[in-house]
C-alpha cells in the first residue's frame, strides 16, 4: 500500500479533487433519489424490486437511525451540522494523508449533509430502500446518504486497521 500523501503537494490536490467529486456525486445521488421518491410515490407506498427481499418504500424518518431521537429534529440537525463542521476542520488530520481516508471522510460528509438538508427542508429524513426477508425480518428503511455514511465509516475503519502505525508519530504524540 502506498504511504501517506504529503500536505500541500500536487498529489494531495489530486486526492482532494477526487474526494470533492465523491462528495458532490453522492450528495447529488442522495438528493436526486429522494426527490424521485417524493414525486413518484405516495407516502408509505411500496414497489417490490426483488419480491421477498428488496422494495422501494417511501417513508419519512423524524429521527436518526431506527427513529432514535424522533421528536428532536433541531437537536439532530445540530448534531449533523457539528459533525460536518468537525470533519471539515479536521479533514487533513483525520485522513493522515491516506487517499482512502480522504475519500471515506468525503462520503461521510456527503451523507451527513444529505440527511441534514432533509431535516432542514422537510422536517424529517426521506428514506426508501427497504431490505427484508419476506415477512420475517425487516431492516429499517434507509437512503443513499445512509449508504454513504456506512461505506465511509467502513472504509475508514478498514484503513485504520490495515495501516501500520508510524512509530515516529506515536513517539511525538501527534
Amino acid at each position: 500500500m502506498p504511504g501517506p500523501i504529503q500536505p500541500h503537494t500536487p498529489a494531495e490536490k489530486k486526492v482532494l479533487i477526487l474526494a470533492s467529486f465523491l462528495f458532490f456525486l453522492f450528495l447529488a445521488l442522495d438528493q436526486g433519489t429522494k426527490l424521485l421518491a417524493m414525486t413518484s410515490m405516495e407516502l408509505h407506498e411500496t414497489i417490490a424490486i426483488i419480491p421477498g427481499w428488496f422494495n422501494l418504500t417511501y417513508v419519512r424518518n423524524p429521527g436518526a437511525a431506527w427513529s432514535m431521537l424522533a421528536g428532536f429534529p433541531w437537536l439532530l440537525l445540530g448534531f449533523g451540522v457539528a459533525a460536518a463542521a468537525l470533519i471539515i476542520v479536521f479533514f487533513r488530520r483525520w485522513s493522515e494523508g491516506y487517499t482512502e481516508r480522504f475519500c471515506a471522510l468525503a462520503l461521510i460528509e456527503s451523507g451527513i449533509i444529505g440527511n441534514s438538508i432533509d431535516r432542514l427542508w422537510h422536517g424529517s429524513v426521506i428514506d426508501f430502500f427497504h431490505v427484508h426477508y419476506y415477512n420475517h425480518y425487516h431492516y429499517p428503511v434507509f437512503n443513499v446518504a445512509d449508504c454513504a455514511i456506512c461505506i465511509g465509516v467502513g472504509i475508514f475503519i478498514l484503513s485504520s486497521l490495515l495501516r501500520k502505525n508510524d512509530p515516529a508519530k506515536e513517539a511525538s504524540g501527534s
